[in-house]
This record gives structure tokens, sequence and C-alpha cells, in this order.
């Protein structure tokens, strides 16, 4: 069995501010044994514009962000999942939202760029999300081997793209990790439902780190970062504010489920992978 984490936090517009608490967080779960953690989504900013985070994106492999996670995983000693960050696409008024992964000697091992992009309308509240202005989607899913077991990426409204799953497991996905910063609103009304549904369907550990508060641009994420095992019960949660979840993943558990209750064996229509 191995201890994973997910972090949760309420980012702001000031980058060194989130790093910091970042930072902090990341020791936090290491010392309670963590040995894969998994930032949210946006965690290094929550700008008061769409636009800001085009102003701090990064050339892939190089800058400020990437160099922050390479050192947390080595110093920390942990697989890091960095939660998402803007690196730079050919178009300069756009970003890739890219979720990294690093092993636990500060090597990235992995880049996933969100593929579903959140372009809305909430009635509730009238908020409107318009991600693909300054968000250039990916096109490529990630699945990657590591000490715990097979990983699969997704990143936030991902999670509402079932066939996205289908193709991880597809790959041998036996642990995915979902980085978000759901709306408080549609949290209320779906997050904990699709997570779940996404663990049972898929038979899969889930791991999603998530932001969680009051944001200083008017916005209001849901939190509620949670494990959910194979079998749909949530083995940990964190409802509100900054912290961290840490719980067990128990590969056994998870191919005894899947020996004894072969959904994935029973499908008579299957995903045609790009």
């Amino acid at each position: 069995m191995s201890r994973i984490a997910a972090v949760q936090m309420a980012s702001g517009p000031n980058s060194n501010a989130n790093l910091l608490e970042a930072e902090r967080l990341i020791k936090l779960a290491a010392e309670a044994g963590a040995k894969l953690v998994v930032l949210p989504e946006n965690f290094a900013l929550m700008g008061m514009h769409e636009h800001d985070k085009v102003k701090i994106r990064e050339a892939d492999g190089e800058g400020h962000l990437q160099d922050f996670l390479a050192e947390q995983a080595m110093r920390n000693g942990v697989w890091l999942v960095g939660g998402t960050i803007p690196l730079s696409t050919h178009d300069p008024d756009k970003v890739a939202a890219a979720s990294l992964l690093y092993d636990a000697q500060g090597k990235r091992v992995a880049r996933y760029d969100k593929i579903h992009l959140f372009d809305v309308l909430i009635t509730e509240n009238d908020e409107r999300y318009n991600e693909s202005q300054t968000i250039e989607p990916g096109e490529r899913t990630v699945v990657v081997d590591t000490p715990f077991g097979k990983l699969g990426m997704a990143v936030c409204y991902d999670l509402r793209f079932p066939g996205l799953f289908r193709s991880l497991v597809d790959q041998g996905a036996e642990i995915i990790t979902i980085p978000s910063a759901f709306t408080a609103i549609t949290g209320k009304a779906h997050w904990e439902v699709l997570l779940r549904a996404r663990a049972i369907e898929n038979q899969c550990y889930v791991v999603a780190a998530a932001q969680g508060g009051y944001h200083a641009n008017g916005r209001e994420t849901y939190g509620n970062s949670m494990l959910i095992d194979p079998w749909g019960q949530v083995v940990e949660r964190l409802a509100r504010g900054s912290g961290v979840v840490v719980g067990e993943i128990n590969l056994e558990r998870l191919r005894d489920i899947r020996r004894s209750f072969p959904v994935l064996e029973h499908r008579k229509i299957r995903c045609v992978l790009p």
C-alpha cells in the first residue's frame, strides 16, 4: 500500500504567496507519509482577470513554476502532480493548462494538457466562464507508470467526459488524478457524484485536489478535495480551506474488485483511441 495526498488551497493573485502556501502543504503531506502528492488546478495563480495567467506563462521545460515543482518533489522525496500551470503555445495570447508530474528526484516524467475547456454560463448567479479565450486545449491522453500503479491524468472540467476516463483505463490506469477548481454552485450539484461515478465505472482510485474557498477575484470554489477508492467509497475528504487529504492506495483491493466484479471485461462497446 502507498500513502497519497490531495492538497487543497484557496489561491489568489499573488503567485509568490501561493507558492509559499503550496510549499507548506506539500511538506505537510510528506510528513504525513504521502509518497504521491497532487496540487489543485491553478495552484500558482487565481488571477483577477482571465488573461493574468498568460502573463506568467513559461516555456515548456524552463521557468520559475517548473523549477518550484521539481525542487519540491526532490526536497520532500515525493512524486508530485503540479496541478496546472500555464505553458506557452504558438498563440501569444493563449496558454496550455498543463498538469506536470515529477518523480521523487525532481525529474519531470509526464505532461498532460487539459483537453476540455470550461466555456459555460452558470445561470444561478449569472457567472460566465470562457477558458477557450486564453487556453489552448490539449489533444493527448496521458497514462504513466509510477511506483504506486499506472497513473492517468485529467483536469477539472474533464471530469464531465466519461469517454476520457474510459480511454485512460484502456491504457491501464489504476489511479486518476484530477486537479480542479470547481465553482461553488457546480461543485455542490455535481462534484462528488461525478468523482464517485468515475471511480466506480472505471474501478480506479481517484485523487481529486481542489481549490476551496473565496478568492480575491470574487470567485468561490467548492473544495471537498477527496480520495475515492475503486468501489466508489470516499476514503478521506477536506470540505473547505487550505489543507491536505491523506489516505492509502491498495492495488490489491483494486485488483480484487476488478476480478470479483469484472465490469471492464463485460463491456460491449469499446473506446477508440485517437
